[in-house]
This record gives C-alpha cells, structure tokens and sequence, in this order.
C-alpha cells in the first residue's frame, strides 16, 4: 500500500507540474527598458520616446528609455548584451554602435552573436553637399572639376570610422578623386567650414542642410538613398546618376540579448510596427528626415548584412580599425 501511495503521489505531482501555467514576460505586466547608448535630448532618442510611449499604450505595461551613453554606444550596447535575455531590456542600436564598432574595434566587449534582431525602426540619408560658390551643378560635373583641382577634396566627419569618414572613402574610390577627411565634434561645426570654402564637401543628412540650401548657400547635389525622398522630390539620388554602390544610410533598430524568447521578439516586433505606422510618429520622422523602416526581425538582419558588404570591404580594403 505505501509503495502505491507513493507512486500515486509522483504520478500526482508529475500531472499538477503539467497542468501549472508557465510563466511568459509577454503576457506578464513586468516593465521593458529601451536603452539608448547615448544621451538624452538628440533627434534619435526623441523619436525612440515616442515609439515607447506609443508601445506602452498598446502593450498596458510600461515601456521605459534609459539613457546609457558612453564609448561611442559601447557602455550601452555591452549594457545590455550581458542583460538577463527574457526581452525586458532592449538596445536602441544603430549602425555606430552594432555594425561599425564591430568590423572596426578588436578588444570590443561584445559582438553581433551577443543579440537577437527585433525590429528595425527608421533610417537616414547622407547627402552629397557643396558651397554653392563652386561651378558645378550635378554629380558630374563635380568629378569633373575635383579631378581638375591640383589638391584633395577636403570633407567634413563626425570622427574616424564615423558613416560619414567611411563614406568619404568609398566615394573618393567611386569618382577617382583624391580625398581627405577633417574631424569635427558635431554636424554644425562642419558646415561653418563648407560655408566659408574651407572644405569642399559635406555628407550631413539633408534635414540639417535645408536653411542653408534656401538661402543660396549650399547646394545639394544628390542624396545616398534607393530612390528620392518624399522630402526632396527634386534632388536626384547618387544611384540614379550613375553610382549606385554610394547607396547608403545610418540607422536606428532594436535589439535584444541572445536567448531572448521567440514570444517577446514576436510581441515588441509587431507593437514597434504599429507605432511606426502611427502619423503622429510617422510625422515626425519625416520632419527630422528620417524614414520608416517597419518589418520583421529579418529586415533587421538584412541591414547588418549590408552594412557588412558596404562598410566593411572599405575598412578591410583601408586596413582600419580603433582602439
């Protein structure tokens, strides 16, 4: 009688351990954290609030921002690669941070294989800009008086191994013409120098350009996306005039740690969807010249593999890296 008794109570016990709910932190009220690895206040972490306060309504659980900057996006981005991966701490990465910190810094304390592609977010164009004193009305013609120049075309950067320093390289390449690239601490500080003639070209997204464009300053000669903005219908792209392979952008995502649950990166894929398809979002993405880039995780995944084939075969082909 005892041994069937016992054997009656696992037999019991094994059946109530099936029939117990497992836990999921996508159906649970637990909140989610989106860390930006830089600080607050800049065009890219606005727009991730908005998609945040956007989710926490869809999701009736909190989805917060925390700002972890530091080391070019790496204090963040290692932040959360070693955070526990149950999708409650995400990273709002972008092409700095993920894909250029990991094809340009060997001793980097994380890798692409550290984390789970969620959803990509929006995108943004460089532009190719000059002073509108120079003779030159197209991308054409520009090559054409570069080449007749007895020095290198001087460009602005955001820093060595920035999109814009990289560009720059691969665009000297593309047009055959001598380049050299100039470090400044932000977008402005650059555009004072191509104002005054000191450089010959800058790469700034088209937003940041538009007064300066206006008044008769500058002139943008084409832009690094697929096809034209919706923003600027008359500024053809680089592609279109013969140089698709200067088809490029800089991005803003989420990522998860490796490991994250399926069910969480299903959740936050579709509530990131929806808030992008929001106008209000939609909106104000189109007034920082930013675009929405809603899809599947693959998307994501599609975009780290092109920024590979892009980014790096000219830091292969340059030999750079930072320490």
């Amino acid at each position: 009688m005892n041994r069937r008794r016992a054997i009656s109570a696992i037999a019991g016990t094994a059946l109530a351990a099936l029939a117990a709910p497992t836990f999921s932190y996508a159906q649970s009220d637990e909140p989610i954290t989106i860390v930006v690895p830089y600080g607050g206040g800049g065009s890219v972490d606005g727009v991730v609030r908005l998609v945040a306060e956007f989710m926490t309504q869809d999701l009736g659980r909190p989805v917060l921002v925390e700002n972890k900057p530091g080391g070019n996006g790496i204090v963040g981005a290692q932040y959360v690669a070693r955070a526990n991966p149950d999708g409650l701490t995400l990273l709002s990465g972008g092409t700095g941070p993920v894909s250029l910190n990991v094809m340009l810094r060997e001793d980097l304390p994380y890798s692409l294989d550290d984390f789970e592609s969620v959803a990509m977010l929006f995108d943004g164009p460089l532009s190719l800009t000059i002073n509108s004193s120079l003779p030159v009305n197209n991308v054409e013609e520009f090559v054409a008086w570069a080449k007749e120049q007895d020095r290198p075309m001087r460009y602005g950067t955001l820093g060595p191994g920035s999109v814009t320093h990289l560009f720059g390289l691969i665009l000297g390449k593309e047009f055959d013409i001598p380049v050299v690239d100039v470090a400044y601490r932000n977008n402005p500080a650059s555009l004072v120098d191509l104002l005054a003639n000191q450089a010959e070209l800058s790469f700034a997204t088209p937003i940041a350009l538009v007064e300066h464009v206006k008044a008769g300053k500058l002139k943008i000669l084409a832009l690094t996306t697929e096809e034209r903005l919706e923003q600027f219908p008359d500024t053809p792209t680089l592609a279109e005039q013969g140089y698709p392979k200067l088809t490029a952008s800089f991005w803003t995502a989420l990522h998860a740690p490796k490991g994250t649950p399926q069910e969480m990166i299903e959740m936050i894929n579709k509530s990131a969807n929806k808030a992008l398809a929001d106008e209000a979002i939609a909106g104000r993405l189109a007034a920082e010249g930013l675009r929405v880039r809603s899809g599947p995780p693959s998307l994501l995944d599609e975009q780290l593999d092109a920024d590979k084939a892009l980014w790096g075969e000219i830091i292969e082909a340059e030999n750079l890296s930072l320490n």
